[in-house]
């Protein structure tokens, strides 16, 4: 799914009756996207949106206790791979110093930012930092280069991304380990274990929920067998120990 069309589904969740999270900017991007040309999905996509707007509701909540958490356990640098359109330097109640990198192409973070300037927002955060690269160019550099500090413990967040690594996820996921010190965090989106076992056996502390339990947890539950993630999609929260 485009990031257009899930922040048309977080829009949408946005204003149900008891939403999981409150996300304004979606509304803003589907604007800035519209006066720039875009054309609204068609009939089908609306549909396909509409079917997984259970799983990407839960998905969004599941990452956002997942920063309010690492910055609760003192975290001070968070890292956001290929952020999207999501708004979470903007919308969470992040702590005092914290400082949020996100990474992705120069297009998506140049849209993304010019929308919420023109709409007069700045981010929540204390440090917003956005690295414009390609991941499968040479981005931990281009990371180091914009002040991040591979000496300070990180929550890092890998969301709505596998599917579309070209060179493997372990390629990534080796760039991550090699710049991440004891007591590091990191949240991903997966489909099957082989992340958390390939995070386990490099001294990581792992923990796993599947979509459809977490989807129950938050009283979102559906059948989401159509979407891209599938049955199989795993959500893994681990900590470097060593």
């Amino acid at each position: 799914m485009s990031a257009l069309a899930v922040a048309l589904a977080r829009q949408s969740e946005s204003h149900a009756d008891c939403p999981l999270f409150n996300d304004p900017y979606a509304q803003v991007f589907i604007d800035a996207a519209l006066s720039r040309g875009c054309q609204l999905p068609s009939d089908e996509t609306s549909e396909r949106i509409n079917g997984i707007a259970n799983y990407a509701s839960s998905r969004t909540k599941w990452f956002d206790e997942y920063f309010i958490a690492a910055g609760a356990h003192g975290l001070e640098q968070m890292v956001i791979v290929a952020a999207g359109l999501d708004a979470r330097a903007w919308r969470l109640p992040w702590v005092a110093g914290t400082t949020l990198f996100e990474i992705d192409h120069p297009g998506v973070l140049k849209f993304k930012n010019e929308a919420l300037h023109e709409h007069g927002e700045s981010p929540s955060v204390s440090r917003y930092v956005p690295v414009p690269a390609d991941l499968s160019d040479g981005w931990s550099e281009r990371l180091r280069d914009a002040g991040f500090d591979v000496s300070e413990p990180t929550a890092w967040a890998v969301e709505g991304l596998l599917p579309y690594v070209a060179d493997g996820p372990h390629l990534l996921f080796d760039r991550i380990h090699e710049i991440s010190p004891a007591g590091s965090r990191l949240a991903v989106e997966a489909v099957g274990t082989g992340v958390a076992d390939w995070l386990s056996t490099q001294g990581w502390q792992v923990t796993m929920i599947g979509a459809q339990e977490l989807m129950t947890r938050y009283g979102r539950c559906g059948d989401h067998s159509d979407t891209d993630a599938g049955m199989d999609t795993v959500f893994v929260n681990a900590t470097r120990t060593r």
